[in-house]
């Protein structure tokens, strides 16, 4: 099957951070004679722009997140607490600051580079931000990618049949705390910790956004 590369992206974020679920990130590691291949699922995203206090956008374009106010479906990739690196996909139209955060992925093809990459095994690899970064070797040198290009791809899919997607407050913020921007397949062993998801989601809601 063709890869087909998602045509959502330059809508509002909420929308975006909503059709993201089910999709796939491809990585590809190593050079020619090594090259590893990972496929992962995206299962939890967070929507950000430039209206709302918590995003990096929020007081304006900066060198840090000049990848934000790029095209969408670019990668704007930041370092956090020292230590650690957070992947998140670009959205809405070109100028305005936009992204979805990539929280947790579910493993599809890969999982023993996966499991070696992290030391460990099982859902512990990649549910939460930090942890997929590590687990796929992201880190700036993946800044402002184009996700339609090797080495970092990302790739349209949808929900697998009985599966639902709701919407929750967003996880390790201090500002605008309360806004429904999580979004996440529900029950699925592979979401990061945090609140209890709340309120199911419809395309209405979706459509209007939260910010």
């Amino acid at each position: 099957m063709a890869r087909v590369f998602p045509q959502f992206l330059d809508q509002d974020a909420d929308v975006v951070a909503r059709s993201l679920l089910g999709c796939r990130i491809v990585r590809i590691l190593g050079d020619e004679g090594t090259i590893e291949r990972i496929v992962v699922r995206i299962v939890e995203t967070e929507a950000y722009d430039q209206f709302d206090p918590a995003s990096h956008t929020f007081h304006g374009r900066s060198e840090r997140n000049r990848a934000m106010f790029g095209p969408a479906g670019h990668a704007y990739i930041y370092f956090t607490y020292g230590m650690h690196y957070c992947l998140n996909i670009t959205a809405a139209a070109e100028g305005f600051g936009a992204g979805v955060l990539i929280r947790a992925v579910e493993p599809v093809e890969g999982v023993e580079i996966i499991e070696r990459r992290r030391g460990r095994t099982g859902v512990d690899c990649t549910n939460g931000p930090a942890k997929l970064c590590k687990a796929l070797d992201i880190d700036k040198a993946l800044y402002g990618h184009d996700l339609r290009l090797p080495p970092l791809m990302l790739e349209q899919s949808s929900l697998r049949p009985g599966e639902h997607v709701a919407a929750t407050a967003r996880i390790g913020i201090s500002k605008a705390a309360e806004l429904r921007r999580r979004f996440l397949i529900t029950d699925n062993p592979y979401l990061s910790h945090g609140p209890m998801w709340t309120e199911q989601c419809d395309s209405r809601r979706t459509q209007q956004g939260t910010a």
